[in-house]
């Protein structure tokens, strides 16, 4: 990626561009937002339109296979060919899902409005990205954390939409989100004209890889990493979806909760993963990546262990802890991956952000087929023990040896 370099190599000496920082990710902010539109409304679809928990495991892995597969096709074209404008058309394509979710009444055409919304998502994110890594200057975990920040307190709104707008107002609430799509489109027009000069500069020519990744390891090195990488994020991925798609109703059905009382625990997780993600960026800066990954999984395993067998009291500070701490490495592992392959920022990010996120897609259909045939109580007990699965970061090359290897290449 000659011109992202480049411009790279300049943003770093003159610091941080906060501005273009902070509007990409209240992007990222809206974006997730409209994603979040698709959760927050399961409750209602199920009940007007009947759905089984297999139908509306389906929806969501319409919508996190859209946005996310194509995610890692969209960066790699976008590295070889950056095109700045791509970011607004995108945002238009999630608009007009946003249109067909509010007015639409079949599932088969729901499930149309929701491609749309991923057709959306999977352009900003791997773009969006690179306009992060551009302005990002010396402080790359910081910038990915106020990055990932956007995105996930878009995510963390799912709860209080169901409360506030779509209990009261029905799948007709979904209409309110169109004005999202049509800020984000304003905004992204500026954020594309800096970055349509960042590319204006000259590229430098890219080095040529032989068996040498050009990081001092081989490639099989580094594709047994990158596959362990996204096989973690795929864990971890799996489990915040069943929390996030299927807790709700397991509090309803263990419970006795009304729909909007579910969403308190609901929103409180989702909040305790943005204060999570805030501080993972900076603590992977000082501490090392690897490290703030395994204890991102590893330490959340004892707590996500309890949850389904505590009362509903107890659940409450338990969702807050998980959320802290399985949330604190989103941002090391985007900058573990971009700094594991260096020069292809937009595949890397699509890669994962994307392509396990559309894995983790997978799992909500299964977890939804489970919920069906075994009930929610076992669904609840088999996601507990995904974090367990953290124990692999350990076979991840460590931040020693990663210096190590760029000491070797230069």
């Amino acid at each position: 990626m000659q011109s992202v370099a480049k411009a790279n190599a300049q943003s770093t000496a003159t610091g941080t561009m906060y501005q273009i920082l902070f509007a990409i990710s209240f992007v990222h902010l809206l974006n997730d937002s409209m994603q979040a539109v698709i959760p927050a409304i399961f409750p209602i679809l199920q009940q007007s339109l009947s759905l089984t928990f297999t139908q509306v495991g389906w929806i969501s892995f319409a919508m996190t296979m859209t946005s996310s597969i194509l995610q890692p096709v969209v960066g790699y074209w976008s590295d070889k060919r950056p095109k700045p404008y791509m970011l607004p058309v995108g945002m238009g394509l999630s608009l007009i899902g946003m249109l067909g979710l509010a007015f639409l009444q079949s599932y088969s055409l729901i499930i149309c409005a929701v491609l749309f919304i991923g057709l959306g998502s999977a352009v900003f994110h791997p773009e969006g990205s690179k306009v992060v890594y551009l302005a990002a200057g010396s402080r790359r975990g910081f910038a990915q954390s106020v990055f990932q920040v956007g995105g996930n307190t878009g995510s963390s709104l799912a709860p209080l939409m169901t409360a506030l707008i779509f209990v009261p107002l029905g799948q007709f609430g979904a209409i309110w989100f169109t004005s999202f799509a049509a800020l984000a489109i304003l905004v992204l027009l500026f954020v594309s004209s800096w970055y349509t000069r960042k590319l204006s500069l000259q590229a430098i020519p890219a080095k040529k890889q032989g068996e040498r990744s050009g990081m001092g390891a081989s490639r099989k090195q580094i594709g047994v990493a990158m596959v362990l990488l996204v096989f973690l994020v795929f864990a971890r991925s799996w489990y915040t979806s069943g929390l996030g798609n299927y807790y709700q109703f397991y509090l309803i059905e263990k419970y006795g909760l009304s729909i909007s009382s579910a969403q308190v625990l609901i929103f409180l997780f989702m909040v305790a993963g943005v204060i999570g993600t805030l501080i993972g960026g900076p603590l992977g800066d000082r501490y090392g990546r690897r490290r703030i990954i395994f204890f991102s999984m590893i330490g959340a395993a004892p707590f996500a262990l309890l949850l389904p067998h505590v009362g509903l009291t107890a659940a409450y500070p338990l969702l807050f802890v998980i959320g802290v701490i399985l949330s604190t490495s989103w941002s090391a592992t985007v900058v573990y991956a971009q700094e594991l392959i260096p020069g292809k920022v937009g595949t890397v990010s699509g890669l994962i952000i994307g392509l396990a996120f559309g894995l983790g897609a997978i799992g909500s259909v299964t977890l939804g087929k489970m919920s069906d045939l075994q009930g929610l109580d076992f669904t609840m007990v088999f996601c507990s023990l995904l974090p367990l699965l953290g124990i692999l970061t350990y076979l991840l090359p460590s931040d020693r040896q990663m210096k190590s290897w760029k000491q070797k290449e230069s």
